[in-house]
């Protein structure tokens, strides 16, 4: 069984790595721009017959389709904006697609080749990741443990575990993703209703055990996906909130309030400049911590009845790093999502063929239990 995983980064090398465990699977094909920086972890399979490195510009359509060449499935850990290029390109080789999602957009656009991927008998699953991805299954897992469904609410961030400037954060992943949840409005239910709230709103406190400690939680966007939308009208709350150290969202509230987030290029002494650039350049160096081991702290809370009685569901999770292989907590989180998700549609277990969030499709028994085997633990209580 061939394997693809696009982008070679962080995600997909984790992503590569977490494939190359099973056995079954006789080669990962790994593509990206560059494959001469791989990370430590990968390099004990480089001159082996099972990693296959690709240089692949994604947007040369032919050397997609010959990447894409007798694959079972494609996992692509690229930027959101060429997702939707990829699943048409999937959904013609006839390969199973998934990506870490994360613009609610595009998700709808790759919805309405549904009729394409039944077609081919493929699935395609955008949205696999940590938020959206591993939250969503949980959040339905919770629901189908219930008869009816007050509300859902998940929280989750990615975190150092020693906290140090202002923020009290450091890049765990792309900080444009960062500074586009925290200027992009948010999707929730409200009384029933879908409505949108402003990024970085509602500071509420969520406890976690020590050493964790105490974490703030505000609304960013992209984690509802479009649960937001299948869930209106039938539950009155969903929200989903990104958890940091106390003081952060204020901070970047009024950043981001002063225009220096902002897209559109403005005159500085004669030279066009866009705002945005000039606080990435400042601020990526500042907090891109090489060695600062992170956390993944999540919980996802569903409140409801089962059998006439109040019932509520609790996924919590903390995951640290992987110091040994040099694996972040990011990557374990995210980027092994990914790859679970692409293996069980690979064996069958994601059902039926078409496009279908994780929300929908996959079997969220099977996913905890494949994460567990990967040393990330959910756990879970009732009440």
């Amino acid at each position: 069984m061939r394997m693809l995983v696009l982008g070679a980064g962080l995600q997909g090398s984790a992503c590569a790595y977490d494939l190359l465990q099973n056995p079954a699977i006789s080669e990962v094909r790994l593509a990206d721009r560059t494959v001469d920086h791989l990370p430590s972890f990968l390099q004990p399979y480089v001159d082996g017959e099972r990693l296959k490195l690709i240089t692949l510009d994604v947007k040369d359509a032919a050397a997609v389709r010959a990447a894409m060449d007798g694959v079972k499935s494609v996992m692509c850990a690229i930027p959101y904006y060429f997702n939707l290029p990829m699943t048409e390109a999937a959904i013609a080789a006839g390969a199973h697609f998934c990506d870490l999602g994360g613009n609610t957009e595009i998700v709808q656009l790759q919805k309405q080749m549904n009729a394409k991927a039944v077609a081919k008998g493929i699935t395609v699953v955008p949205d696999c990741g940590l938020a959206p991805g591993m939250v969503n299954i949980l959040a339905q897992l919770g629901i189908d443990r219930c008869d009816s469904v007050d509300a859902v609410r998940i929280y989750v961030g990615g975190l150092p575990q020693h906290p140090e400037g202002p923020l009290k954060y450091q890049i765990v992943y792309s900080i444009e993703g960062v500074l586009d949840y925290y200027t992009t409005l948010s999707w929730v239910v409200r009384d029933g209703k879908r409505t949108q709230v402003k990024a970085l709103s509602e500071i509420v406190p969520v406890q976690f055990d020590e050493p964790v400690g105490e974490l703030e939680a505000f609304h960013t966007a992209g984690g509802l996906s479009t649960m937001a939308f299948r869930y209106e009208g039938k539950i009155p709350t969903m929200e989903y909130k990104t958890l940091r150290y106390p003081g952060h969202a204020k901070i970047m509230e009024a950043i981001r309030d002063l225009g220096l987030l902002e897209l559109e290029p403005v005159d500085v002494k004669g030279t066009k400049v866009v705002p945005r650039d000039v606080a990435i350049a400042q601020m990526q160096p500042r907090l891109f911590k090489k060695n600062s081991p992170d956390l993944v702290a999540l919980r996802v809370v569903v409140t409801g009845k089962k059998g006439g009685k109040p019932v509520t569901h609790t996924f919590e999770l903390v995951d640290r790093n992987d110091a040994t292989r040099g694996i972040s907590a990011m990557m374990r989180t995210t980027g092994f999502s990914l790859s679970i998700t692409g293996q069980l549609q690979a064996e069958g277990a994601v059902k039926p063929a078409g496009v279908h969030t994780p929300d929908e499709c996959i079997p969220g028994e099977r996913y905890v239990t494949e994460l567990a085997k990967r040393g990330v633990l959910i756990r879970q209580a009732v009440s």
